[in-house]
């Protein structure tokens, strides 16, 4: 289970910064940025999107990716507890 939602945080990520480069003409650099930064919900301000389009996807992008995430961390943190009762 790991495996596929680490693949599908992957997924997600990619597409965010595929979708941003292709609709707000940002350069793959600032895309991934705005990507990441966006979904680690640190948002820093000097990227934002410009397009309609490009605000809808963000607010999508936010509610999903960041479940997702969420779900990985707590998987990650399971498995290290996990680890640490075992020893």
């Amino acid at each position: 289970m790991f495996r596929a939602n680490l693949a599908l945080a992957v997924l997600i990520l990619l597409s965010a910064t595929l979708f941003y480069h292709s609709v707000e003409g940002w350069s793959w650099i600032d895309a991934l940025y705005f990507s990441v930064t966006t979904i680690s919900t640190v948002g820093l301000g000097d990227l934002s999107p410009h397009t309609d389009l490009g605000k809808l996807f963000t607010i999508i992008y936010i509610f999903v990716g960041v479940g997702v995430f969420v779900a990985l961390f707590a998987q990650f943190a399971r498995a290290l507890l996990k680890v640490e009762d075992d020893n």
